[in-house]
C-alpha cells in the first residue's frame, strides 16, 4: 500500500487521518496552511502549507486524501481533486473498520466511509463522495460523484442521487426518491418526492419562545 498525503488539517481531515493511521498506513505528510498543533493524530507527521507543496512527491509513489470537509454548494474539495487527477495523481478510498459495507455494493475510488457508516447490497458510492458517520445507504442506492451524506442521514432503497448532491445530518429520502444534481436535502428533512437539479429542501423551523 502507497504512503498517504493528506490535504486538509481541520476535523474531516483529523477523522480520516485516525481511521488510516488505526489501519497500519502512513501518512507522509499533512497539507495545511492553518495551525494543526492541538490535534494529537497529526503528532509526528511533517505539516507543509501549500497545496503546491503535493508536486515535490512522485505520483506513481504516493495517493491523496482529501480531508477537506464536504459543504453545500461550495466546489473547493471537487477544484482541488480535479486539479491533481489532470495531473496524474490519484486519490485513495477511505473506508472505516466499524462501517458496514454490503461484498455486494460497490464503492468506487477516492470515496471515503466513516465510521458505523452503512452501505447495503446492491448499493453504488460514487467517487469522492463523503458518507459520513453513522449514515445508512440501504439497498440498490445509486450515489453519485461528489455527493455528501451527512451523519445519521438515511437513503432508504432505490433512491439515486446524481452529482454534487448534499444529505443533511439527521435527514431521511424515502425509497425509489431521485434528487438532481446539486440539490440539497436540509437537515432533519423527511423527503417524500423528488427534487430536481439545483433545489433545496428545507427542513421545518422550530419557533422558540423566550418569554412566556
Amino acid at each position: 500500500m502507497l504512503p498517504i498525503v493528506m490535504i486538509g488539517g481541520g476535523g474531516h481531515a483529523s477523522v480520516l487521518a485516525e481511521i488510516l493511521l488505526t489501519q497500519g498506513r502512513e501518512i507522509l505528510v499533512v497539507i495545511s496552511p492553518e495551525d494543526v498543533s492541538q490535534r494529537s493524530m497529526f503528532k509526528g507527521i511533517t505539516i507543509l502549507e501549500k497545496d503546491e507543496d503535493i508536486l515535490r512527491f512522485d505520483k506513481d509513489k504516493i495517493l491523496l486524501v482529501n480531508g477537506i470537509g464536504m459543504m453545500p454548494k461550495s466546489g473547493f474539495k471537487k477544484k482541488i481533486n480535479e486539479y491533481f487527477l489532470s495531473l496524474g495523481y490519484q486519490f485513495e478510498t477511505v473506508i472505516a473498520d466499524s462501517a458496514f459495507v454490503s461484498p455486494f455494493s460497490k464503492i468506487e475510488i477516492g470515496a471515503q466511509i466513516l465510521p458505523m457508516a452503512m452501505i447495503q447490497t446492491g448499493a453504488t458510492v460514487g467517487s469522492h463522495s463523503i458518507i459520513n458517520t453513522g449514515a445508512l445507504v440501504e439497498h440498490d442506492c445509486k450515489i453519485g460523484t461528489y455527493n455528501h451524506i451527512a451523519p445519521k442521514a438515511t437513503l432508504c432503497g432505490q433512491v439515486e442521487t446524481k452529482d454534487n448532491v448534499y444529505i443533511g445530518a439527521g435527514s431521511t429520502v424515502i425509497q425509489g426518491i431521485s434528487i438532481g444534481s446539486g440539490a440539497i436535502v436540509g437537515a432533519g428533512v423527511s423527503l417524500a418526492q423528488s427534487l430536481e437539479e439545483n433545489t433545496i429542501a428545507y427542513p421545518a423551523r422550530a419557533v422558540i419562545k423566550t418569554n412566556f
